[in-house]
């Protein structure tokens, strides 16, 4: 008979796509009921606007803004700032955790101090930081860069440990060389464990911008936030947490969809070439 192939995946496969649809139906519906309930509470409650502004007066807000190129400015200097901190502190921590992946001693002494830089709050350090470097642009990557350094560096050295040792055997004995195991092996089995890292990394990253940004700045979406407490403009201070959380789910989504191209062959179904 004819060769068949058989899908073991596919009904998982399915799943997920409906799944994928539902959810694409109910978010905008989620939103929109978010947005009322919001409207009802500020009506019944008839709090002052300094207190709860309404969806309208936030939505004005957001569009005077826009119109005289404020916002984009803010938040574009927020967005450098995140995207700096977490290509450097991404960048350093694949580098370090590769290198504790592979000696079991060098993480042993340097354990202690790892742990000690992630018990200590980056809000608690930021004044210093702010002090030492400047308030410029190069203190806030910084602190972002520390904020995105210890979930990226964890995940590295997991996702290389949990390659399969038959599969280092089976490199050593086709006398693969550090630099193929590397790339034909290493990288593709830890890429998943490292991408869920980095989407962490990608959120903390914005916290890490603002809270430098709150601590001392002239511009940006912290310095919104800040200007807004002062004023008492809470609408002001809506805005800028928008653009805060747009920027957090821009960069979630680039990288699922990194992981949606480079790990792809997750989802492909498996073909059984066996003829019956």
């Amino acid at each position: 008979m004819a060769a068949t192939y058989s899908s073991p995946k596919q009904s998982d496969i399915s799943a997920t796509r409906k799944r994928e649809k539902r959810f694409n139906w109910f978010l905008p519906v989620s939103l929109t009921a978010g947005v009322l309930v919001w409207q009802l509470v500020v009506m019944l409650a008839g709090l002052p606007v300094f207190i709860l502004p309404s969806p309208v007066d936030v939505a004005q807000r957001f569009m005077s803004m826009l119109a005289d190129g404020r916002l984009l400015l803010h938040s574009a200097v927020t967005l450098t700032e995140v995207l700096l901190g977490l290509l450097a502190g991404g960048g350093v921590a694949t580098l370090i955790g590769y290198a504790l992946a592979k000696s079991h001693t060098a993480e042993k002494l340097l354990s202690p101090y790892l742990i000690a830089s992630q018990a200590i709050p980056v809000a608690a350090i930021a004044p210093l930081l702010i002090i030492w470097f400047g308030p410029g642009t190069g203190s806030k990557v910084l602190i972002c860069a520390l904020t995105v350094f210890f979930p990226v560096l964890i995940n590295t050295i997991v996702g290389l440990r949990s390659v399969p040792e038959n599969l280092r055997d089976v490199m050593r004995s086709m006398r693969a060389t550090p630099r193929q195991t590397l790339v034909q092996l290493e990288i593709p089995a830890a890429l998943p464990v490292f991408l869920a890292g980095l989407r962490v990394g990608a959120t903390l990253s914005v916290i890490g911008a603002v809270v430098g940004e709150l601590v001392g700045a002239d511009k940006g979406l912290g310095f919104l936030i800040n200007l807004g407490r002062g004023q008492y403009d809470t609408a002001l201070v809506f805005v800028a947490v928008g653009g805060l959380v747009t920027i957090a789910l821009l960069l979630y989504g680039t990288v699922m969809l990194l992981e949606k191209h480079y790990l792809s062959w997750q989802s492909e179904p498996e073909r059984d070439n066996s003829s019956m």
